[in-house]
């Protein structure tokens, strides 16, 4: 046997060694506006602007693929006018989960045979104001949303989390199939396989992840939302086909019995 084939011999041995090491799990993955939380968290925050009324040339700014953009814009609006980030905080604390939100990140949070992760369009910063008000944070595995900060004058600094150009089904700051297909990659790469994968979302950006998913996984569209309607068109073959079982959701409590259905089987 020459030395490439030695070498490839290891490999081989190396990853069926990996194979036989894998820990199965169930990853729970969800969108954060009007999923986790019932408001859509960046048209909340304009309950700070004086009068709730955005002056016309702040509205001027807004493009369609360049929603980071045109929140930059809104903070620093909020900071011009004396919004500190103890308004933006108190701001995000009245914002409530939707309902049975808790049960169910509380009953996979607590579960080692469960990952939960967030992707979402929000930022960072809110995220982190609402799941810490919440105690939740030590519920999630990992979040993936546009990066925030507040710089050292108070104003809300976001940035894009990448920009794409491969996916038209969601925004160019933010393609939420790719960021799901990528986690999962890289924990089996660590050697975790997700024999399950669950979306839970609403929108229409929540369709591109669901597109990714396998015939055993499920996408949860929200009652009354667009990514339900999007849904209804594939399933009526319109558009692109659709893998995963749909299991639409009026609260988290309909998907909480699913996943004790499941653990029970």
């Amino acid at each position: 046997m020459n030395t490439n084939e030695t070498i490839k011999t290891i490999v081989c041995a190396q990853k069926l060694g990996m194979l036989c090491k894998m820990t199965n799990k169930i990853l729970v993955a969800l969108d954060f506006d009007h999923t986790i939380i019932d408001e859509n968290s960046d048209l909340f925050v304009l309950n700070l602007v004086p009068n709730k009324e955005l002056p016309q040339d702040i509205k001027d700014k807004y493009r369609h693929d360049g929603w980071v953009e045109y929140m930059g814009e809104i903070f620093q609006f909020l900071h011009r006018h004396g919004i500190t980030a103890k308004s933006v905080e108190d701001c995000m604390h009245q914002i409530p989960l939707t309902t049975g939100m808790m049960d169910l990140l509380q009953y996979v949070g607590d579960s080692e045979k469960y990952e939960v992760i967030i992707i979402s369009d929000s930022n960072s910063v809110f995220i982190d104001f609402i799941l810490t008000n919440f105690n939740l944070k030590q519920k999630i595995t990992k979040v993936f949303t546009n990066p925030a900060e507040f710089s050292n004058s108070g104003c809300l600094m976001v940035n894009r989390y990448h920009t794409q150009d491969w996916c038209d089904l969601s925004t160019v700051n933010l393609c939420k199939g790719h960021i799901l297909q990528q986690y999962i990659q890289e924990r089996k790469d660590q050697g975790i396989n997700f024999s399950k994968v669950m979306y839970i979302g609403d929108g229409s950006n929540d369709l591109c992840p669901g597109l990714t998913l396998r015939s055993q996984d499920y996408l949860c569209p929200r009652l009354g939302f667009s990514l339900l309607k999007k849904i209804s068109k594939l399933q009526k073959g319109e558009e692109k086909s659709l893998s995963p079982q749909v299991l639409p959701w009026d609260t988290a409590l309909d998907i909480l019995s699913l996943l004790k259905n499941i653990d029970a089987k």
